[in-house]
């Protein structure tokens, strides 16, 4: 035990006081803060350089549809709505109408063109062409607009007085959703969602960033030979278990770090919003995280540090240079990418069949999981289930990771072939 708390201690504080540790700790909170702020902040200003109406329509519908579209992509009744310009035509004219505005877009007069015929009145459908077609804010006020004015058509063939109708057909609605869970309100549910993909995120994080620091250290003491000095006097598994809990404890330290820095940058967060020029902050309630979810969160990111950590130890003790390494490690980060591909999804679906059957998997449970315990009520036998795998899982792999690892220290040359590798594990 004392070996291994020297291990422990060792790989811990060599890692804390390096510089790099304190920059990336420091500056971790600023730097995800402006990834966070700076799309949004470019976003509005972009939106404010943005002249939507800048297109032309070409309207075959002969129900003046197209002027109620342009009146909309100006702002309302009151508007210039010379600013987009109308082109009424008959359904003949709609092929050659195109062709001349195409050339038009081409040569940057315009935008881009809308156009509206009969198919736009009778099923709601109509096409876009232009250079901002990519646009999804411009593509969304455009549709917007294509909606508000087919809505108030509608509403004036019934008999409703057309002011009555443009008051009628602009309501903006905000609606506030709220998570329910077995013991009551949960505080808000897009920000338990946030919430779940941030926590994700940062178990991701951590253990590709502190796995690859493990396989890096591995390789470094085996290539400068310091390894044969170590293991004369501490056994492989002792070294092997002291690397992957100090490196661990390093990763929880800094975790807890950025999360209480996250909370602080969200509590100052109007500020720092209005500083730059965007009009609403986000009015996210901060989701109410028991103590329970607390631990099964921890739990997790240990048990799935733990798994990854030994895969790349073994990793770093089968091969003997860099370049061998990054062949050998891409398994292992292909199933931590299999995971964070599966992110969203889960975000956007939390109660699907993928989502249930991707949490379950030992190698993504560590990283989904949290994602769906965040957004909606785990049962607990299912969670526990969860965990018990993960940990079988990372047993599994500490044991067949501590045999590779203490053969393949000592050993220098090309990489082992699985052959080679199924014979270390027997004869460890």
């Amino acid at each position: 035990m004392a070996k291994l708390w020297a291990v422990i201690k060792r790989e811990f504080l060599e890692r804390v006081r390096n510089k790099w540790f304190i920059i990336v700790t420091v500056f971790g909170p600023i730097f995800f803060g402006v990834v966070m702020i700076l799309p949004a902040y470019l976003s509005v200003r972009g939106m404010r350089d943005v002249k939507v109406s800048d297109i032309r329509i070409i309207d075959a519908t002969g129900a003046g549809l197209g002027d109620r579209v342009a009146t909309r992509l100006v702002g309302g009744p009151m508007g210039d709505a010379s600013a987009t310009q109308v082109q009424v035509v008959a359904p003949s004219e709609v092929a050659a109408a195109e062709s001349a505005a195409t050339k038009d877009v081409m040569a940057k007069v315009r935008r881009g063109y809308l156009v509206l015929d009969s198919l736009t009145l009778q099923e709601q459908k109509a096409s876009y062409a232009g250079r901002n077609a990519s646009s999804l804010g411009e593509m969304e006020s455009i549709q917007n607009a294509l909606r508000s004015a087919l809505l108030g058509q509608r509403l004036e063939r019934e008999g409703l007085d057309p002011k009555r109708v443009e008051a009628l057909t602009r309501l903006k609605v905000q609606m506030k959703a709220e998570r329910i869970t077995d013991k009551g309100r949960g505080g808000s549910g897009l920000g338990s969602a946030i919430f779940g993909f941030i926590i994700a995120f940062l178990l991701y994080m951590m253990i590709v960033l502190y796995g690859q620091a493990i396989l890096r250290g591995v390789l470094e003491e085996k290539t400068t030979r310091v390894a044969e000095v170590i293991v004369s006097s501490v056994s492989p598994d002792v070294l092997l278990a002291g690397k992957v809990i100090g490196v661990g404890a390093v990763g929880l330290l800094q975790v807890a770090i950025w999360l209480g820095s996250a909370v602080a940058l969200y509590q100052f967060r109007e500020p720092i919003f209005l500083k730059l020029g965007i009009p609403a902050a986000p009015a996210l309630t901060l989701p109410n995280v028991p103590p329970s979810l607390i631990a099964a969160l921890v739990l997790f990111f240990v048990l799935g540090y733990g798994l990854y950590a030994a895969l790349f130890a073994a990793v770093g003790a089968m091969v003997s240079s860099q370049e061998d390494a990054n062949q050998a490690a891409q398994p292992v980060v292909m199933l931590l990418v299999f995971s964070i591909i599966f992110a969203q999804p889960v975000m956007l679906n939390p109660t699907s069949r993928l989502s249930e059957i991707v949490s379950w998997i030992p190698f993504s449970a560590p990283v989904i999981m949290p994602i769906r315990m965040s957004s909606i009520s785990v049962p607990w036998y299912e969670l526990t289930a969860t965990i018990a795998g993960v940990a079988v899982t990372m047993a599994l792999c500490v044991w067949l990771s501590a045999r590779i690892y203490r053969v393949g220290l000592l050993m220098y040359g090309k990489r082992p072939s699985m052959r080679e590798l199924a014979r270390w594990v027997r004869q460890a």
